[in-house]
């Protein structure tokens, strides 16, 4: 039976952290959420295929993958499959209540696979196994290595007019070895708080630790799994920003993340509870209340050890530390947009055009404060600066199909036939909101919804509501959607038949007293 692929993109994590930042295969192997025989195999393909790290720039996903998996015969099976060590020890952890024996399991074994090993040979497997599980799974936190982070409850923030109190949350990152500490406040748990308490959290210690280990959060991991958590892309693109390894902590262990959990609660009692009764109108008036106040609790001598935390940290955690990258981590998410027929995308309500050969393609967009840039298994096919006008378009012209020829059978004569079948009032709108756009392809995606609303409405309401958008100038497909969804088209209908005749009365000016 062949290994599972991973995908190209863990692929290349597995060879980061193994060349750049220095890592065992089972520190890999934890970061990667794979086994570490596949972190072999994965390293063991790239020295076969001559592939280096960092990987050349113009090496697309397709010719990693076909270097690292070249065509295969046929390999014989294995006589004796080793049982899958991992499951028989969660189900006897697992089920300990209905005294499962490894006799069972081995019995299980044994229907699965008649040629395996025999029960004797079976349990010294499981024995080894075990023993090395129970070695790997100590907490050592050697110098330098890890840097655990999370959140407390915070103090209220007072809104200095009407009074009412807002919530805030108490970012905490303690290093493994020395328990220096970091803490700031922030109104929420969410992605742009997240990284930007990370990066601040960096510049803080003036280094980087090798491993981060964060909670299940939302804005950490996307998808919480105790053996296979998926980290939300801005997380890990910041991680490979830093060189960084994530091992998130497993859902409902504590004791993965005990060294934080620990320092949260050491930070509320000589932090927040130092501030109790102060009153903060603004985020940073409390944080450099914090900061005044974490600087005494970094260099506080600790009891035992007669040492401060900063003393600590300076002996054991600096000395091993990674040094800060040239520039902080620029803050960036990312999302999937389809390229419609006008060959833009539709980002933060906005438009951007893409090459007219990528019609219909599903592609990875990166967003930050400056700029918009789209990405097609890997590669970089599009790049603008960020446009903050709603529903307006960003078009480059080396995007454009040439001379602004129409794309397949989409053209404007064709949409503006396709409205006259509906009436003439909906072509001459159609034909306007085409003409008020610079290239007639941003103007597709307003008529095509234009012309869809016969799915839900008739052709004279239709027709009565383009009237009426044309009296008022509303060029667009949401000001007719709008029209007709609050029956505006019926009061333009009625005004017509029933407009009276002006009578002649002398209490009645007329138009020309106003001249």
């Amino acid at each position: 039976m062949a290994r599972p692929r991973l995908s190209m993109r863990k692929f290349n994590e597995v060879l980061r952290l193994k060349h750049h930042c220095g890592l065992s295969k089972r520190q890999i192997a934890q970061s990667c959420q794979i086994s570490r025989s596949t972190v072999a195999d994965y390293l063991w393909r790239a020295e076969q295929a001559g592939v280096s790290w960092p990987l050349p720039q113009d090496l697309t996903d397709q010719e990693l993958e076909q270097k690292l998996f070249p065509p295969q015969t046929a390999l014989p099976l294995q006589t004796k499959p080793l049982p899958d060590f991992e499951y028989i020890y969660r189900e006897l952890k697992a089920h300990k209540k209905f005294n499962l024996t490894l006799d069972l399991l081995w019995r299980e074994y044994k229907e699965q696979y008649p040629e395996g090993y025999q029960y004797s040979r079976f349990c010294d497997l499981y024995r080894d196994f075990k023993k090395n599980l129970d070695y790997c799974m100590r907490q050592d936190h050697r110098g330098g290595e890890k840097l655990f982070v999370d959140y407390g409850e915070g103090l209220n923030l007072i809104d200095p007019k009407s009074g009412e109190p807002t919530t805030t949350q108490l970012f905490v990152a303690v290093w493994g070895a020395s328990n220096y500490t970091y803490a700031e406040a922030t109104l929420t748990q969410k992605l742009p708080d997240w990284i930007g308490s990370h990066t601040r959290a960096f510049s803080y210690f003036g280094c980087l630790p090798q491993i981060v280990v964060p909670d299940c959060l939302k804005s950490a991991v996307s998808q919480a799994c105790r053996y296979e958590p998926e980290l939300n892309p801005t997380y890990a693109e910041m991680a490979e920003h830093y060189g960084l390894c994530v091992i998130p902590a497993r859902p409902v262990r504590p004791k993965d993340k005990a060294k934080v959990e620990t320092g949260v609660l050491i930070a509320k009692r000589w932090i927040l509870a130092v501030l109790r009764h102060r009153t903060f109108y603004s985020l940073a008036d409390l944080n450099t209340a914090i900061a005044e106040l974490l600087e005494r609790l970094n260099s506080r001598a600790l009891r035992k050890l007669k040492k401060s935390r900063g003393e600590l940290f300076n002996l054991f955690d600096r000395p091993q530390a990674r040094s800060l990258p040239e520039r902080s981590y620029e803050y960036a998410e990312w999302k999937v947009a389809t390229v419609n027929i006008d060959y833009h995308i539709e980002v933060e309500r906005h438009y951007y055009s893409v090459s007219y050969k990528l019609l219909r393609e599903k592609l990875h967009v990166r967003l930050t404060a400056h700029t918009v840039e789209a990405f097609l298994k890997g590669e970089r096919v599009a790049a603008h600066v960020r446009n903050f006008t709603p529903y307006s378009h960003t078009t480059r012209t080396e995007h454009m199909p040439p001379s602004h020829q129409h794309y397949l059978e989409w053209t404007p004569s064709r949409i503006i036939d396709w409205a006259n079948k509906i009436g003439p009032k909906t072509a001459e709108l159609v034909q306007k909101i085409i003409s008020s756009r610079t290239h007639p392809e941003q103007a597709y995606r307003s008529c095509l919804g234009i012309l869809r609303l016969e799915k839900h409405y008739s052709k004279e309401r239709l027709e009565t509501a383009a009237v009426r958008a044309l009296r008022f100038g509303a060029l667009s497909f949401k000001s007719l959607r709008n029209i007709l969804s609050a029956g505006l088209d019926r009061l333009e209908k009625n005004d017509k038949r029933s407009e009276p005749a002006l009578v002649d009365h002398e209490n009645i000016r007329g138009p020309r007293y106003y001249h």
